[in-house]
């Protein structure tokens, strides 16, 4: 019998030409039956399909669920032939359990955010007004009962310069709790722009805070639901997995990133909300997403983990204190320091004034070569140890100058 695609529904036809149906000729029997073919043989035929009927009903879950009238069921098969291990599969019921309890554990810890900011236009010469007010909208985290909320910074950090315009600092920005639509003032406690991060507070009690998990524990594969305000719907969430730990991503600005990476959909508003586990836990802080042709369901959150210093240096100084060296530098591979009789390692283009740098010796054209016993060659790998650093410690640095090796020990100094 020949099968044909059908374009239209996604279903298969039967082409109806390739085949025919043949039907048996019917036959009349005279014979007459005694009484054990009359009536002994249809009866325990009835019997038989009876039982075959019964059985049917009780092997098939749905049918033996309403008989007993339970809905939870599980079957595991296993395949011992290949040894393959087991496939279980798991009533769907459990699945939306799952995402109920997550939802309603978090959802009252999760704030929509509104900030509003001026925009300076040059099309004021053409009559137009040069000043205008935008809004725009995320998301934030609860994460204390008497009103300081977690976020990301590039929600209430808005200020930027274009040719044609200059969008200036948040003018207001105003918080909507779960379940309210009163609009509570907040204010903008510290941010950080190189970890995304920000801190605000409104001035209320008794709010709900947000339960923490241990975001280095996640596994690739596990529950993740993604929750906020996206395109200003109040409270929306987002089921999915854990796609990836520790994913390095770059930003369209140049700025690099550790974070999670998740299926669950995650769309404009959504920034500074949760992604949290089948607890209703929070692992990380949805930040951003990759777009475009091709790409479906690439969204990344900082884990929480690595936000739980920030936030508190953010609370008590309203901004994070890091250790500073004071150069500015350019990778140096292999074939650029051969063409330029140097080594390869970090070229030190500048030295800040005053700076933990200059104070330790390091001149403009030392190329920096080892850091606390380890060899580096970029500006990311000097960081990564100057990060592990406190501010007022020693670091070791060894240069090569003019051809010539020298160790300095720098004290690190706070960054302005």
């Amino acid at each position: 019998m020949e099968e044909n695609e059908n374009k239209n529904n996604g279903f298969k036809t039967v082409n109806s030409d390739s085949y025919k149906t043949i039907y048996e000729p019917k036959r009349k029997s005279n014979i007459k039956l005694g009484f054990g073919k009359g009536f002994l043989i249809p009866f325990f035929s009835g019997i038989l399909g009876c039982s075959l009927v019964i059985g049917t009903c009780f092997g098939v879950p749905s049918i033996r669920s309403k008989i007993f009238g339970t809905s939870d069921f599980s079957t595991t098969t296993t395949n011992s032939s290949e040894n393959r291990g087991y496939v279980s599969q798991t009533s769907l019921s459990n699945y939306s359990d799952t995402s109920v309890y997550a939802a309603n554990k978090i959802l009252p810890s999760i704030v929509g955010i509104q900030v509003e900011y001026n925009v300076n236009s040059i099309f004021s010469m053409f009559g137009n007004s040069g000043t205008q007010t935008a809004t725009a909208s995320g998301s934030g985290i609860i994460i204390s009962e008497d009103g300081y909320i977690l976020t990301n910074n590039h929600i209430v950090a808005t200020s930027s310069s274009e040719s044609y315009y200059e969008v200036s600092d948040a003018t207001k920005v105003t918080v909507t709790l779960f379940n309210d639509e009163t609009k509570y003032d907040a204010k903008i406690i510290g941010k950080d722009e190189q970890t995304d991060l920000a801190v605000i507070k409104i001035d209320k009690t008794g709010l709900s805070k947000a339960e923490f998990a241990d975001s280095d524990n996640i596994k690739v594969g596990e529950f993740a639901m993604a929750v906020g305000n996206p395109l200003g719907m109040q409270s929306s969430i987002t089921c999915g997995v854990i796609s990836a730990v520790n994913r390095e991503v770059t930003d369209s600005d140049g700025k690099k990133f550790t974070l999670i990476q998740t299926d669950a959909a995650i769309n404009s508003g959504n920034s500074g909300g949760a992604l949290v586990n089948s607890e209703g836990k929070v692992v990380g802080i949805n930040t951003l997403k990759l777009s475009g042709t091709g790409i479906e369901g690439m969204g990344f959150a900082i884990p929480i983990n690595s936000t739980t210093d920030i936030t508190s240096q953010l609370i008590q100084y309203s901004k994070v204190k890091r250790p500073y060296i004071g150069i500015s530098g350019m990778d140096l591979n292999e074939k650029t320091a051969k063409a330029n009789n140097l080594v390869a390692g970090i070229y030190v283009k500048s030295v800040d004034d005053f700076s933990a740098a200059e104070k330790a010796g390091i001149k403009p054209g030392d190329v920096i070569i080892e850091t606390d016993g380890k060899k580096i060659s970029t500006m990311d790998e000097l960081n990564e140890i100057k990060n592990s650093h406190k501010i007022g410690e020693e670091m070791k640095i060894k240069v090569n100058r003019d051809g010539q090796e020298k160790e300095l020990t720098i004290t690190l100094g706070e960054q302005p």
